[in-house]
């Protein structure tokens, strides 16, 4: 019997299948982002800096590396226990609930690589907003890097098999109840695995009116990570700069 549970990111991220699968991201792509951002943001030397949604650090590591006192935080115990071993004076990471205000303030606030929309309560998307907000210091900036929906919704792969490491893993994409959904499955080693993917399809307009109930301010949008404009038939991106 496939093996499967509810919480889909609480399960899915903390599993070594999950980076297994996406273990081909452009490292590259990534690091010209933060270099964009960072400048563009102007943001003081040695300032201090939240990676909301962290992952194993691979943004945390790249900005620390810039000069940056970074702070990262991820729900999944796993990828916090593998990034604690590039630890030192200025990096730190822990296990934290992005819904949930951090212990401290920041002069930024980064929520990369669409970690936003998972909850299965509609008040934690809000709540996530507020939470950023508080872990903000007067003149800090909270960014959130989401799919645009609108673009991935016309452009949708409905199914395809992606081959990682010897694990084909199967992939099916749909549109349910207003959520990007993929299924994956795959067989390793004896066992079957089912998993689940499930991201709300905000559009800006929805950004909108969640940042309106949080009380703040949406300063600019980019459409990628060159940080060119936003435009929501062609930017395969949507990059909140917000206060």
């Amino acid at each position: 019997m496939a093996k499967q549970t509810q919480h889909w990111y609480a399960s899915w991220f903390d599993t070594p299948f999950y980076h297994i699968l996406y273990k081909d991201r452009n490292h590259n792509e990534a690091q010209l982002f933060m270099d964009n951002l960072t400048n563009y943001l102007n943001l003081p030397e040695h300032g201090e800096i939240l990676d909301l949604a962290c992952g194993k650090g691979r943004h945390s590591l790249y900005l620390n590396s810039l000069g940056y006192n970074v702070t990262g935080v991820d729900l999944s115990e796993n990828s916090i226990a593998y990034a604690k071993q590039f630890e030192n004076e200025t990096l730190h990471f822990d296990v934290h609930d992005m819904c949930k205000p951090y212990k401290k303030q920041f002069d930024a606030v980064f929520n990369l690589f669409t970690s936003f929309g998972y909850f299965e309560k509609e008040e934690d998307n809000l709540n996530t907003i507020k939470a950023i907000q508080e872990d903000l210091n007067e003149t800090g900036f909270g960014v959130i890097d989401f799919l645009n929906s609108q673009y991935i919704i016309d452009h949708l792969v409905s199914e395809d098999v992606k081959t990682v490491q010897g694990i084909d893993f199967y992939q099916k994409r749909s549109i349910q109840d207003g959520y990007i959904v993929k299924d994956i499955s795959f067989s390793t080693e004896g066992e079957d695995y089912k998993f689940q993917e499930r991201v709300k399809a905000f559009t800006l307009k929805d950004f909108e009116t969640l940042f309106e109930k949080a009380g703040v301010y949406l300063l600019d949008v980019f459409g990628d990570y060159k940080l060119n404009r936003f435009d929501a038939k062609t930017s395969e991106r949507l990059v909140m700069i917000f206060k």
